[in-house]
């Protein structure tokens, strides 16, 4: 007897072998790419309330996009097929880390450059880890909520599984990352850390919520287009 939840695979999702897949999980790994680079740089807004400020960092515009396309993986084929996006988005991180390396290490064309790109990509490694670590935990745990609540509410309450993967998956991405990083973008003091963990995962959920509608219409666009998709029943 299959565990709870895993025969879904076989209704409701479509085969990960087609042109949209394809471009989705491309469409993924960049934004991983990008993200990863962008959280080099802390941000703060404020003071806003008191002493305390809105810390961030240089990724909260592009990062919350990889969750709303790994809710449209998961929605649309499955836990597996999302686990293999993620598998790969990982590896070309790893890989633009393996590059960022070797080109520091390399001898530069103009010696004054050299503090600047490794004053960026020197701190690559390390946001890198933080980045992987929180993304693996978080976009496997938010695809597997996606495939868990359809299970039981089928084509139904797509809110449900869009909004509540994104609170618990966010969650477990922003305290993972933030563990990690915050030292290398200089949040300093126990009250920006909590500062820095708690508006990372308000604003990014918020964003998800807030651009549901859209994440609605291509989630339906790629459903009707994909001749493979079977409706849960």
């Amino acid at each position: 007897m299959s565990a709870p939840g895993i025969e879904t695979e076989h209704r409701g999702f479509a085969t990960a072998g087609s042109g949209y897949y394809a471009t989705l999980v491309a469409v993924f790994t960049g934004l991983v790419l990008i993200s990863n680079v962008a959280a080099t740089k802390g941000v703060v807004f404020g003071p806003i309330l008191g002493d305390w400020s809105l810390i961030l960092d240089g990724a909260f515009i592009c990062f919350p996009l990889t969750y709303i396309i790994g809710d449209v993986l998961a929605e649309v084929y499955g836990f597996k097929a999302a686990r293999r996006a993620i598998f790969i988005g990982f590896a070309m991180a790893v890989l633009a880390v393996l590059m960022f390396w070797l080109a520091i290490a390399m001898p530069p064309l103009v010696p004054e450059y050299q503090v600047h790109f490794e004053a960026v990509l020197g701190l690559f490694p390390l946001l890198l880890f933080a980045g992987l670590a929180g993304f693996i935990v978080g976009q496997t745990v938010n695809a597997w909520v996606v495939v868990q609540i359809k299970a039981r509410t089928k084509e139904k309450h797509l809110w449900a599984r869009l909004i509540g993967s994104t609170v618990v998956g966010e969650f477990a991405d922003t305290v993972v990352f933030c563990s990690i990083a915050a030292s290398a973008i200089g949040v300093a003091t126990w009250q920006q850390f909590i500062s820095y963990v708690a508006i990372g995962w308000i604003y990014k959920t918020a964003v998800e919520v807030l651009v549901l509608p859209v994440t609605y219409r291509v989630i339906a666009f790629i459903k009707h287009r994909e001749p493979t998709y079977q409706p849960a029943v």
